[in-house]
């Protein structure tokens, strides 16, 4: 029985825990208020502003959360060479998202693919709502315009060889109002891998939406309120009862 997944996503800005809103550093926490025990996977995006920060500020988070942490870990953030992935998943990475180095060299999902194999290649799809039904993809922290639309590329990132679409919806980014399912739908559609919705869930109810709605396979939050063992097998519970199959232990 295919069981879906929770998941939590960290964003780091030079080194250090933020939740962010519309993609900007927010509210700063630190990194040992994170319990790891619940959740299904972790990810972790490196947020910091391009020509800002130090690299080795993100790769030290990685390195310590790959100690302690017994779940798959994912990493992404100024990734744009096979190097860069060989580099993080020496550090510590289960898997990478590819994002910005994806939309402008596609060829990169690909060597990834063949390198380290497609269940290691994320591709994050940022997006940004221009109208009813209709979107486009952002690059560089959702502050670039592509004029791509998100279910195209999220397939052609699957032909290219990417194992996992993530789908994050910029306005909802923080928002605690609930996923765009009407985007995480056009998405799931348009692929056969497992597509990961995240932005704006605030409540139990938002991640059975995702799933039931959006069509994903798993649900994110980047909530700080649902980082704690307690509050993750809550919303497990929830979700099991409303009829999702869930990794219980």
């Amino acid at each position: 029985m295919l069981r879906h997944r929770l998941i939590t996503v960290l964003t780091i800005n030079d080194g250090v825990l933020y939740r962010t809103k519309q993609f900007h550093p927010d509210y700063r926490y630190t990194l040992s208020f994170v319990d790891t025990w619940s959740v299904d996977e972790i990810v972790l995006l490196d947020v910091t502003r391009p020509g800002t920060g130090d690299r080795a500020h993100f790769e030290a988070v990685i390195d310590d959360m790959a100690r302690r942490c017994f779940v798959p870990l994912a990493c992404g953030g100024r990734i744009r060479s096979t190097d860069d992935v060989r580099r993080r998943r020496r550090i510590g990475a289960d898997k990478v998202t590819l994002n910005t180095g994806a939309v402008e060299h596609p060829q990169l999902v690909s060597e990834a693919s063949a390198l380290f194999g497609a269940q290691c290649v994320v591709v994050s799809v940022d997006a940004r709502r221009l109208g009813p039904g209709r979107y486009e993809v952002y690059t560089r922290c959702g502050s670039e315009p592509t004029g791509m639309e998100p279910a195209e590329w999220a397939a052609r990132a699957q032909a290219l060889g990417a194992g996992e679409i993530l789908i994050t919806a910029i306005e909802k980014d923080g928002s605690l109002e609930g996923y765009d399912n009407d985007l995480n739908r056009l998405v799931a559609e348009a692929v056969t891998v497992p597509v990961l919705v995240c932005g704006g869930a605030g409540s139990w109810r938002h991640f059975a939406e995702g799933l039931r709605l959006g069509g994903a396979s798993a649900v994110c939050t980047t909530n700080i309120y649902h980082f704690t063992e307690t509050s993750i097998k809550s919303a497990k519970r929830y979700l099991q009862a409303e009829g999702f199959p869930m990794r219980m232990s």
